[in-house]
């Protein structure tokens, strides 16, 4: 079984990064440097074929949706990529398990950490420790519904944890890149559709706590000079968005109905509109906007705008099911607040980054309904995987991000 090097908050009364390796722990206050620097500062040396420096990124969130998409992106442009993961007793690395990477091997790039937002001595001894060249901070409670349930909880990893990130990176005096994945809930009852210049109504503590974030960000970046930018991405979707989510709870259903494993699906609110684009499409964008000359906060989003009720029809039409018949309304999933419609005024992205989507609404739904197939074990229709063949480069071809991620060995990326 293979080794993973794990990084922890050093023990009391010890300074430094303890790092976890085959048959040894280093502490650099406790041990010699040689030993430290041989083992784990090499990595800084590390260089691209063409002999230019390589780039070191951070990226809190890596198990998630978009950390695992952005994870991958990153590799592909030649970074050495450090993730943030939860210490759980159970595996949470499933998004990742495909692109996990031995450390033992010297041409590893991608090397997992256990952490936690809700610590300021931790986030301080990270960032001290690695000095990242870019910070992609994805991690939050991220369900909607469930802030209403944890609403504390909410705001300290969301909120708090952002804060945190940034006072260690002014406090080290880094030259680090920053990026804060702000969310359109951020909007609320705003009226669409919605821009930068746009004033925030949040409407749950999830997006209480983004805005929180939101400014801190910018106070940072305009009190203390930091590169650090806010990306209020809208809805985007994928084969990996969480299961409790309301477009993957949808496809997944689909398939299951399909392979006979269910008949009815309960949902909430169908009239809900929201701006839905593809994930993958959107680390990109997240990606270019730590690339530009100067930090700044930019809307991402697809600019049109479909209610839950058509993305229903459009998943249970592809499979050639009448959702009337398999629907259901239920109380439980709608919330306290709710938020009618979101979407986005994509011309800054458009001439800031030179982005835009290429994913239609319609194409995204596909892909999602395929992939599901795929992964209870039926065979995809067809249409969704066509399209990430002809739109996309090999790191999201479907192969690479659909079937590698169904058939990974689970956990891998936890071992330890």
């Amino acid at each position: 079984m293979a080794m993973v090097a794990w990084c922890y908050v050093p023990l009391r009364g010890s300074k430094g990064l303890i790092c976890i390796f085959p048959g040894a722990f280093y502490n650099k206050e406790a041990f010699p440097e040689d030993d430290f620097d041989a083992r784990f500062s090499k990595l800084r040396e590390n260089a691209r074929p063409d002999g230019s420096p390589m780039k070191r990124a951070l990226i809190t969130g890596i198990t998630g949706q978009d950390g695992s998409y952005l994870a991958e992106l990153l590799l592909s442009k030649g970074y050495e990529v450090h993730g943030i993961i939860r210490r759980a007793s159970t595996f949470n690395t499933k998004r990742i398990d495909h692109i996990y990477q031995d450390p033992n091997q010297p041409s590893t790039r991608l090397f997992l950490h256990h952490g936690d937002l809700s610590s300021t001595e931790w986030v301080l001894n990270l960032v001290y420790s690695f000095l990242p060249d870019e910070l992609y901070h994805l991690a939050a409670q991220s369900h909607v519904r469930v802030s209403f349930d944890m609403p504390e909880y909410t705001g300290d990893i969301t909120g708090l944890g952002t804060m945190r990130l940034l006072e260690a990176i002014r406090r080290a005096g880094a030259k680090t890149r920053f990026y804060q994945a702000s969310s359109s809930e951020m909007f609320g009852s705003a009226s669409p559709p919605q821009s930068e210049t746009t004033l925030f109504e949040p409407r749950s503590p999830y997006a209480a706590a983004k805005v929180y974030a939101y400014w801190m960000t910018r106070i940072y970046r305009e009190g203390y000079q930091l590169f650090a930018s806010n990306g209020i991405l809208f809805n985007h979707e994928s084969p990996r968005r969480g299961e409790t989510f309301v477009t993957r709870k949808i496809t997944r259903a689909v398939a299951a109905i399909v392979a006979g494993k269910q008949d009815t699906l309960f949902l909430g609110n169908l009239d809900a509109r929201r701006d839905w684009g593809y994930a993958p499409e959107y680390v990109e964008a997240i990606w270019k906007m730590l690339q530009q000359d100067a930090a700044e906060d930019i809307v991402i989003g697809t600019g049109e705008a479909h209610s839950v009720r058509e993305f229903v029809e459009e998943a249970f039409a592809y499979a050639g099911l009448d959702w009337r018949k398999h629907v259901q309304m239920s109380e439980r999933y709608k919330r306290p607040l709710e938020v009618d419609c979101l979407v986005a005024n994509t011309r800054k992205a458009r001439e800031k980054l030179g982005w835009e989507t290429r994913i239609g609404f319609s194409e995204l739904v596909a892909i999602m309904v395929d992939a599901d197939l795929e992964a209870a074990g039926l065979a995809p229709l067809g249409r969704g995987k066509a399209i990430l063949e002809k739109k996309f480069s090999h790191w999201n071809h479907w192969q690479n991000s659909v079937t590698r991620v169904v058939g990974a060995v689970e956990g891998q990326a936890s071992e330890n």
